[in-house]
């Protein structure tokens, strides 16, 4: 069965974003909130079926966001990469840690260093998930928001 171009983006955007921030995330909470591995275990089980929840709409934002950067490369798709995956995961990352029992200075030093992180693993992530994307026989960014990739 061969599936169709909206089906292998959705499952593509989906792998790349949970292979990559469960990693990320965890480590984020582990040793820069301060968070124990049992609070830790709790964020990322609250966090994969959000991740599976946005991973697509998140692949979306950036196509757009990165297409408004232009064709460019260097710094204009750098910073279009960054700032794309800070805007969007930020807030769902704050309402994660809230939900997993983090309190206080913990979700304040979760948030900053999780949005220092996205700004310096948007680039390397926006790379990781042309890759995956290629896997599946989808080639670069370029899907317009709001469609199904088909």
């Amino acid at each position: 069965m061969i599936l169709s171009p909206g089906v292998r983006s959705f499952v593509a955007d989906t792998l790349a974003l949970v292979l990559f921030f469960t990693v990320a995330s965890g480590l984020n909470e582990r040793f820069v909130a301060g968070m124990s591995w049992q609070e830790v275990m709790v964020s990322r089980t609250i966090g994969a079926p959000l991740m599976v929840l946005t991973a697509r709409p998140y692949g979306l934002w950036r196509d757009w966001f990165v297409g408004k950067a232009g064709s460019k490369g260097g710094r204009p798709r750098l910073l279009a990469d960054a700032f794309a995956l800070m805007a969007f995961q930020v807030p769902i990352y704050a309402a994660i840690l809230a939900a997993a029992g983090a309190e206080g200075m913990a979700i304040v030093k979760g948030i900053f260093g999780f949005a220092l992180l996205m700004l310096i693993l948007g680039r390397p992530y926006g790379l990781w998930l042309e890759a995956v994307r290629r896997l599946f026989g989808l080639h670069g960014p370029g899907q317009k928001p709001m469609s199904l990739g088909d």
